[in-house]
C-alpha cells in the first residue's frame, strides 16, 4: 500500500522555506569567500532577510492549518515573523563592523544566526506542544554557539558554557512538563488540550504540576526571576551584535509561545496558573531593578534591565484580556527598537582592545559626539518609559490593561518600578552629559552602524508619537482568539 503523504500549502510556509534556504547558501557561498571579504556574508544575509520580508507579505489576513494541525499560520504567527525579521536585519547591520573589530568575522556566525530565527518562526505558529518544543531547541542551540562564539574570550567561554548548562536544564523541565500534560489529556494539540481540560472537574495536582514546569521552562529562556541567573553573565560575556540579538528575539518567541498557549490550551484552567504568572512579574520588575541599580557593567546593567522589562511584559499575560495580549505584542515590538538601541551604543565605543562597557567608559560621550549622545538618551529615555517615546506607549497600554482588569496593585507596582528605573538609566545619561571625560572618546562606527542606529532611534520616537498603526496591528493579531460570543478570557 502505497504511503500517502498530506499536502501541504507550501505557500503559507514561504517565509520558513526561504530562511532555509538563505542558511543553505550563506553556508555554501562561505566556502568561496576570503577572510578579508566576509561582510559581503552579512550583505547576502541581509538581501536574504529583505526578500523574506516581502515574501512574508502577502501572507498577511491568511488563516492556514498545517501539519495534522500541528503548525498554523495566522495573523498572531504573521506579526511576529515580522518582528524576528526585523530583530534580524538589525542584528545584520550592527554586527558587520563589530565582527571586524573583534576579528570573529565568520560564515557560520550568520548561520546560526538565521538557524536560531527559523527557531523563533516555529515557535510563534506552533499549535501543538511538540512543534513548539523543536522551534525552542532550533532556537536555543546555535545562541548557545554563539554566546560563546568568541573562543580567545574567558567571559565569553564562561557565559556560553553556564547558558548551555542552565539551557539544556530548562528543556528538560518543559519537556517533563510536556509528558504530564500528554499523560492527563492524551494529546500534544493546544486546540485538543482545551477541550480536554474543560472536561476535568476539580483541582489536580498533575495538570498543576504540568503548568509550573512548564511556565518554569520558558521562566529560563525569558530570564525571569528566580530563573534569570543566567542572564548577567551570558549578557556580559557574549559578543554584544549577540546580546542585543538574544536581548529581544529570545523573549519574543517564548512570549509567542506562551501567549499561544495559555490563549488555547490553558485558557479553561486559569485559577491555576494567574497567581504564579502574577509572582513572576513582580519579583521579575522588583529584583530587576534593584540589581541594575549597582553594576558598573552596562551589558550587566542592561541585563538585569531586561529582567524587570521581562516582568512587566507577564503584566499583559496575567491580565490575559484581548487587550492585556495586544499590550504584550506591542511591547515586544517596542523594545525590539529600544533595547537593541541601547547595546548598539555600546558597539560604537568598542574598538581594537577596548570593549567599552562599563559605565564609565562613557563619560563625556555627549560633549564629544552630541549625536550619539542624543541617539542613547532616546533609548534610555524609552526603557524608563517616559514620554514621548515608544516605551510611555508600552507601559501605558501594559498598566491600563492591568487596572481595566482590576489587577490594581500589580499595576501600582510596575508604575514604581518604572520610577525606580529611572535612577540606573540616568546614571549614566549624567556620565555622558555632566562628567568630564577621561581622556578623548573615540567610537568607531560605519554606514550600516548609523543606518541600523537612525532606524531604531526613528521607531522610537515615531511610535512614541503616532502609536495608532502598530495598535491596530497588534489588535488584529490577537483578534483570532477572541472572536464570537465564546471570547476566550484568561481570567476567571
Amino acid at each position: 500500500m502505497p504511503l500517502k503523504l498530506p499536502a501541504v500549502n507550501l505557500f503559507a510556509i514561504m517565509p520558513e522555506i526561504s530562511m532555509t534556504v538563505l542558511v543553505c547558501l550563506v553556508i555554501l557561498v562561505d566556502l568561496f569567500v576570503p577572510q578579508r571579504r566576509k561582510a559581503l556574508l552579512g550583505l547576502l544575509t541581509l538581501f536574504g532577510v529583505i526578500v523574506t520580508g516581502l515574501l512574508t507579505l502577502p501572507l498577511i489576513g491568511m488563516e492556514a492549518s498545517l501539519f495534522s494541525d500541528m503548525y498554523r499560520v495566522d495573523s498572531f504567527a504573521i506579526f511576529f515573523k515580522f518582528i524576528f525579521l526585523a530583530i534580524t536585519a538589525l542584528t545584520v547591520l550592527i554586527s558587520l563592523r563589530y565582527l571586524s573589530i573583534e576579528e570573529i568575522h565568520l560564515g557560520e556566525y550568520y548561520a546560526l544566526v538565521l538557524f536560531s530565527v527559523i527557531g523563533m518562526m516555529v515557535m510563534a505558529g506552533g499549535s501543538d506542544l511538540l512543534t513548539i518544543y523543536i522551534g525552542l531547541e532550533l532556537l536555543s542551540i546555535p545562541i548557545y554557539i554563539l554566546v560563546g562564539f568568541m573562543k580567545r574570550d574567558l567571559l565569553s567561554q564562561e557565559g556560553g558554557v553556564k547558558y548551555f548548562l542552565l539551557g539544556a536544564f530548562s528543556s528538560g523541565i518543559i519537556l517533563y512538563g510536556i509528558a504530564l500534560a500528554y499523560g492527563i489529556t492524551g494529546t500534544t494539540n493546544l486546540a485538543a488540550m482545551h477541550a480536554a481540560f474543560g472536561e476535568t472537574t476539580g483541582p489536580n495536582i498533575l495538570l498543576t504540576l504540568s503548568v509550573i514546569m512548564i511556565v518554569a521552562g520558558f521562566a529560563f529562556k525569558i530570564a525571569l526571576v528566580p530563573f534569570h541567573m543566567w542572564a548577567p553573565d551570558a549578557y556580559q560575556g557574549a559578543p554584544t551584535s549577540i546580546t542585543a540579538f538574544m536581548s529581544v528575539g529570545t523573549k519574543a518567541a517564548a512570549f509567542a509561545a506562551l501567549l499561544r498557549i495559555f490563549a488555547v490550551a490553558f485558557e479553561g484552567i486559569a485559577g491555576q496558573w494567574v497567581i504564579l504568572l502574577w509572582l513572576l512579574a513582580v519579583f521579575s520588575m522588583t529584583w530587576g531593578n534593584i540589581a541594575a541599580m549597582v553594576q558598573p557593567n552596562l551589558k550587566r546593567l542592561l541585563a538585569y534591565s531586561s529582567v524587570a522589562h521581562a516582568g512587566y511584559v507577564m503584566i499583559g499575560l496575567v491580565v490575559g484580556s484581548e487587550i492585556g495580549m495586544a499590550s504584550v505584542l506591542l511591547y515586544l515590538a517596542i523594545y525590539t527598537f529600544m533595547n537593541m538601541g541601547a547595546f548598539t551604543m555600546v558597539i560604537l565605543l568598542c574598538r581594537q582592545n577596548f570593549r567599552g562597557d562599563q559605565v564609565e567608559d562613557f563619560r563625556g560621550l555627549a560633549r564629544a559626539h552630541p549625536l550619539a549622545g542624543i541617539g542613547f538618551l532616546i533609548f534610555f529615555l524609552s526603557l524608563a518609559g517616559l514620554p514621548p517615546t515608544a516605551g510611555f506607549v508600552g507601559k501605558f497600554y501594559l498598566f491600563s490593561a492591568a487596572i481595566e482588569s482590576g489587577y490594581i496593585w500589580l499595576a501600582l507596582i510596575g508604575v514604581l518600578n518604572s520610577v525606580l528605573s529611572v535612577y540606573y538609566y540616568f546614571k549614566v545619561v549624567v556620565n555622558m552629559y555632566m562628567a568630564e571625560p577621561a581622556g578623548k572618546v573615540k567610537i568607531s562606527t560605519s554606514v550600516p552602524l548609523r543606518l541600523a542606529l537612525g532606524l531604531m532611534v526613528v521607531g522610537v520616537i515615531l511610535i512614541g508619537i503616532y502609536p495608532d498603526p502598530l495598535l491596530s496591528a497588534v489588535k488584529a493579531s490577537v483578534a483570532p482568539f477572541f472572536q464570537g460570543a465564546s471570547a476566550i478570557a484568561l481570567v476567571p
